[in-house]
């Protein structure tokens, strides 16, 4: 029986794991994804942080990234970038913020 905890208590670290990890790689990618909106707006250093940490409240709505979507698209109407930027956007720094941490 030992050894069926064991595997039990490894598959749960495991899980942890990979949901902290999971959870940094969004964070990061929001974060990512913020400053590149804040450039556009040219917000100054101080409302750049300030709207870095509201796109990261703002991805705790919903599952996936459609919360996180629809309020970039907002902030960004008057600026007339098409939606199919902002998500290849969002990928690209999907991808690097995967590749900050593997």
């Amino acid at each position: 029986m030992s050894s069926f905890e064991d595997r039990k208590k490894s598959f749960e670290k495991k899980f942890a794991h990979d949901e902290e990890l999971q959870f940094k790689i969004n964070a990061k990618k929001n974060k990512y994804i913020a400053e590149w909106v804040s450039t556009i707006l040219e917000f100054k250093e101080e409302q750049k942080n300030q709207y870095i940490q509201e796109v990261i409240k703002a991805d705790f709505a919903e599952v996936g990234d459609e919360d996180v979507f629809r309020k970039i698209k907002s902030d960004l109407s008057e600026k007339n970038i098409d939606d199919s930027e902002i998500r290849s956007k969002m990928r690209e720094f999907n991808e690097k913020a995967k590749s900050d941490f593997m």
